[in-house]
C-alpha cells in the first residue's frame, strides 16, 4: 500500500464532493507496457482517459482495470500525468490485486496449470487490470481494510461450484481460492467535511465458465460480500458516511449472471439506489464489439445518510465534442456523483 502526502488545494467543508468510478481499461499485454505508454505522452487511449477525467474533475477517483506493479511506478506515472492536466489527486491507495497471482493449481478445471485462468484472479501477469484509488484528500491508510485475501469458502453463506456432488474443480483449488477476483476495499478518506468511507471493488464477469457456473457463483458472492461486510460479520464496518462503488460486471435486467445479487444490493436500505444516466440511460458500458450492446455493470451507491446533489454517467450524446474522447478511452463510461456529507450543508 502507498500513501503520498502532499498539500492539496483548499476546499470548503460545505462544498459538494465529486466521486467518480471508472473502468478505464488501462491494461496491456505485459508488465511495464502501460507505464511505458503513460510516460510517452503519446498514447491515444491514455490521453483520452486523462482528458475525460480532466473534464469530470473528481475529488475522489476509483479506477478499475489499471495495471499494477509492486513499486507503484505505473500509478505514480498516471498520478503525475493527471496533475499536469490540472487534477491534484495527490493521495494514492493501491494494494496489490489478486489478478495474475499464481496458485500452482488447475483452478478452472481444464486439466492445465499456470494459465491466466489458474491465477487467483484472471491475469496474464501479476497485477494485470488492478484497482486504484486517487484522492485530493488524505487517505487514512492505517484504518483501511483490504479484504482481497479473504478465501471464498470463508464468506458466510458462500456458494461454491460443485459437479456430481464434489467441489469443482477440486477440493485443493477451493481450499486456496480467494473470493475477490481483483479486490474488495474499505478505505476512509479525510475530507474537509469529515471522514468518508470508500467501499470499492471489481467483480469477475459471470461468464467464461461451464455448466458448474464457477464465475457466475463467484460474481454473485463478490457482490453479496457487501451485505456481509455492512452487517459487521467481518469486523467493524461503517454505519454511515460511506459510498459503495465499482464494476459489479452484472446488469440487473439483462445479463447472464445471477441478477438477484445486484438487485439485492440495490434494494439494501442502507444504500441509495442511485441510477445515474447518460446518453444511453443507465448503461455504463458499450459491449457492441462482442454483441451485447449497452449494459449497466458499474455502480455508485452512497449510504442513505448522504445527500446527493447530482449524478450521471459520462456518456455524451453523439454530437457532443467529448463523445469521441469517451469512446476512445474505454468501452466503459465513468459514473459520477456530487454528494454532501451530513452536517456540512
Amino acid at each position: 500500500m502507498l500513501l503520498l502526502t502532499v498539500m492539496t488545494a483548499a476546499k470548503a467543508s460545505s462544498d459538494p464532493l465529486r466521486i467518480v468510478t471508472y473502468n478505464a481499461e488501462l491494461t496491456r499485454d505485459g508488465p511495464g507496457l502501460l507505464l511505458r505508454d503513460i510516460r510517452s505522452g503519446r498514447d491515444a487511449q491514455v490521453n483520452a482517459v486523462i482528458a475525460l477525467l480532466k473534464h469530470l474533475r473528481p475529488d475522489i477517483l476509483a479506477l478499475q482495470n489499471v495495471d499494477h506493479d509492486a513499486g507503484f511506478a505505473t500509478a505514480r506515472a498516471l498520478q503525475t500525468a493527471l496533475r499536469k492536466a490540472g487534477l491534484p489527486l495527490v493521495h494514492l491507495f493501491a494494494p496489490a490485486p489478486n489478478t495474475g497471482v499464481p496458485t500452482g493449481l488447475d483452478m478452472n478445471g481444464d486439466g492445465r496449470r499456470g494459465r491466466a485462468d489458474d491465477a487467483q484472479g484472471f491475469g496474464l501477469f501479476r497485477g494485470e487490470g488492478g484497482m486504484l484509488l486517487l484522492s485530493r484528500f488524505p487517505v487514512q491508510t492505517a484504518r483501511a481494510q483490504d479484504f482481497s485475501g479473504l478465501l471464498w469458502r470463508d464468506l458466510p453463506g458462500a456458494r461454491m461450484p460443485r459437479v456430481d456432488g464434489a467441489p469443482f474443480p477440486s477440493a485443493q483449488a477451493q481450499a486456496v481460492q480467494r473470493l475477490s477476483s481483483v479486490g474488495h476495499w474499505a478505505v476512509p478518506v479525510q475530507t474537509p467535511g469529515g471522514p468518508l468511507w470508500v467501499l470499492a471493488f471489481h467483480a469477475t464477469p459471470p461468464v467464461f465458465d461451464g455448466p458448474e457456473d464457477r464465475n457466475g457463483l463467484r460474481n454473485a458472492d463478490e457482490i453479496r460480500f457487501w451485505h456481509v461486510y455492512l452487517d459487521g460479520v467481518l469486523g467493524p464496518a461503517p454505519a454511515h458516511r460511506f459510498i459503495l462503488l465499482g464494476d459489479a460486471n452484472l446488469d440487473p435486467a439483462r445479463s447472464e449472471g445471477r441478477r438477484a445479487a445486484i438487485r439485492a444490493l440495490l434494494d439494501d436500505p442502507r444504500l441509495r439506489a442511485l441510477a445515474p444516466e447518460g446518453a444511453q440511460g443507465t448503461a455504463t458500458v458499450d459491449w457492441s464489439d462482442i454483441g451485447l450492446g449497452a449494459m449497466r455493470v458499474s455502480y455508485v451507491l452512497p449510504s442513505a445518510d448522504l445527500r446527493v446533489i447530482d449524478s450521471g454517467v459520462f456518456w455524451p450524446a453523439p454530437d457532443d465534442p467529448m463523445a469521441q474522447t469517451a469512446a476512445r478511452a474505454s468501452r466503459h463510461r465513468a459514473l459520477w456523483a456530487d454528494i454532501q456529507l451530513p452536517g456540512t450543508n
